[in-house]
């Protein structure tokens, strides 16, 4: 099993590593689209109109950019430790096995591509939906360079949790399930189902966390489900998707 995750806008103050260092990054082969995005957003830190560029709220702004612009000689920290925002308080990562985590999960970023949890980067701000000059919409951009890297993890069960621009950067192979989080409640006798946003991502680090904590294993969708359902969660398979319902 390989759970597929978004990174979170809520990260760390700061780090206390050394600087960033490049060559030991893993996945290595994403290093030169890693170069090019990172050359292209210290550029684009120098525009008047950067703030649009980046689609930085006015209150985040100047910590964003003061990060961006710290980006190679700014302490660095393990991923597992540098995303706080709701899906990874609810992942809980200090509760669960660190080899285990690093194998089986993956990030994706904007500013990387992807990254495993050992991996060791400093606080940044750069979403995977930004168009980024001159190199364009980074989506499009690391679509190849992550074709390429991520050839070695075909044939494990891959758990999508990511966002929208997250997984259109790669398409995982199947057998591959991505995780949707709907609220259930019952008006005039009929169930009926809405799309939730925050507690998805409460949800979906939950469910992350309890698979990893169980030391699950699931080779197809049905052992997925039967995994998730055994831990106490209520969830289906429509398709290429594990549904979480959520009661109120």
């Amino acid at each position: 099993m390989l759970i597929l995750l978004p990174p979170s806008e809520r990260k760390a103050a700061r780090g206390d590593g050394p600087p960033l260092d490049p060559a030991r990054l893993s996945l290595p082969e994403l290093n030169p689209v890693r170069e090019r995005v990172l050359t292209a957003l210290g550029e684009a830190c120098g525009r008047d109109d950067v703030r649009e560029v980046l689609g930085l709220p006015e209150g985040q702004a100047e910590e964003a950019l003061a990060r961006n612009r710290a980006l190679r000689e700014a302490p660095t920290l393990p991923v597992a430790r540098l995303y706080t925002g709701v899906l990874y308080e609810n992942l809980a990562l200090g509760d669960l096995d660190p080899r285990s985590a690093a194998d089986q999960i993956i990030v994706f970023s904007g500013l990387w591509g992807a990254l495993r949890l050992t991996d060791r980067i400093p606080p940044y701000r750069l979403a995977m939906n930004v168009t980024l000059p001159p190199e364009g919409r980074l989506a499009a951009l690391w679509r190849p360079a992550l074709k390429a890297a991520l050839r070695g993890v075909e044939g494990r069960l891959i758990v999508d949790m990511r966002s929208g621009p997250y997984a259109s950067a790669w398409k995982a192979p199947q057998p591959a399930v991505s995780v949707r989080v709907f609220r259930e409640r019952v008006l005039g006798g009929v169930p009926k189902r809405t799309v939730v946003s925050h507690m998805a991502k409460a949800t979906r680090g939950k469910v992350a966390h309890d698979l990893l904590k169980a030391g699950a294993a699931p080779e197809t969708p049905e052992e997925l489900l039967k995994a998730v359902t055994g831990l106490g969660h209520i969830a289906e398979l429509n398709g290429r998707c594990l549904d979480v319902i959520l009661h109120t």
